[in-house]
């Protein structure tokens, strides 16, 4: 069994703050403001996605090293309460691997003003947790799935256990969770040739397909940049079967673009798919999001080198202004965008699942 993860790496000092505006508001130096916060609960997956994590060897987070769920409700709380926090997304790693989710759920959705609440997970479980989980208060979920061809799956998750993901999105779909959003990432050569027939799957099933670009977070480190499936890619490989016609709903800081989907053959409006273009079209100067890692850490981005420790000052006695003082801060010296445009771009040394996407 892997040995726990270590996280006593020096946390950076906090940013000048002398120009920041009198403000509660999580605002950074170029104008966002951040209302939508992501948190990550663990680093565990039961995966191990080729785009995301290695075969073996990765260490992980121990539990006390770990949010409790006492201290992932207060931060939280803290964030609606002082920081304008109105969205909240659970990630991983895979949170459905924490027994306590559901606790984490309702304490979260006890909150005033109550916050949306959502899930990034694999589905794996989650026929038998669906209706507990809506229950405690999770609004909607998006899962992550590349492929519903068995032989493709095995090769990019390294586990054959796509029939436990399918059906926890029928659970999904029985306990009225909506709507459904489906992640996919597309390898060139692997299944990139299966999107359309992915899209049809989601499209008769109510699911919102979304295609993300693959990002420098790999823990191989062997993303390039080259050979990349590009949203202009998606667009092209979907067009013998389906026109794609921009959505006229505002995208108000989402990072997927949303097409109207028509089916080519028959002429029939079948959707929306959404795409999600990183790496080509970055969104950066509308993001509206901040990060916390399983441990506690504020990241102002996924491609942040920098972190900044929180659960020291909560389980330290910190006050909530004094922690909402050290996230201010934080989210202020934010960058101006994720930089993988630069020559002198460097990946993070976490991968996708030590980060929460």
């Amino acid at each position: 069994m892997p040995k726990p993860r270590s996280t006593d790496a020096t946390a950076p000092s906090l940013p000048d703050v002398s120009d920041r505006p009198a403000t509660d508001a999580l605002v950074d130096r170029f104008g966002r403001e951040a209302t939508d916060l992501r948190l990550s609960l663990t680093d565990f997956c039961n995966l191990r996605c080729t785009y995301c994590m290695p075969a073996s060897g990765l260490t992980f987070l121990a539990k006390d090293q770990m949010l409790s769920v006492d201290e992932v409700v207060r931060l939280v709380r803290i964030g609606v309460e002082h920081l304008g926090i109105d969205q909240v997304r659970f990630t991983g790693g895979e949170p459905l691997t924490r027994p306590d989710l559901d606790e984490i759920i309702a304490g979260v959705a006890a909150l005033r003003p109550r916050p949306n609440i959502s899930l990034t997970t694999n589905a794996i479980g989650l026929d038998v947790r669906a209706a507990k989980l809506k229950a405690a208060g999770l609004d909607r979920i998006n899962v992550s799935l590349d492929t519903v061809v068995s032989e493709t799956f095995e090769r990019m998750s390294r586990r054959p256990l796509l029939h436990r993901v399918l059906e926890g999105i029928d659970g999904a779909r029985r306990a009225g969770l909506d709507p459904i959003k489906v992640n996919a990432v597309l390898l060139p050569g692997v299944n990139d040739h299966e999107l359309p027939d992915l899209l049809d799957w989601c499209l008769d099933r109510g699911l919102q397909l979304r295609v993300i670009e693959q990002m420098p977070l790999d823990a191989d480190r062997i993303w390039d940049r080259t050979s990349m499936i590009t949203a202009a890619d998606v667009h092209g490989i979907l067009a013998d079967r389906f026109e794609l016609t921009a959505a006229e709903e505002p995208r108000n800081g989402a990072p997927a673009e949303l097409y109207e989907v028509t089916d080519r053959s028959s002429g029939a409006h079948r959707g929306q798919v959404g795409i999600i273009a990183s790496v080509t079209r970055p969104f950066c100067a509308d993001c509206r999001r901040t990060r916390l890692t399983a441990e506690g850490r504020v990241r102002t981005c996924l491609f942040s080198r920098e972190e900044t420790d929180l659960r020291g000052a909560l389980r330290g006695g910190g006050s909530d202004e004094e922690i909402a003082r050290i996230w201010r801060a934080a989210q202020w010296g934010k960058k101006a965008g994720h930089g993988m445009n630069s020559k002198d771009f460097v990946q993070p040394d976490r991968p996708m699942s030590a980060i929460g996407g």
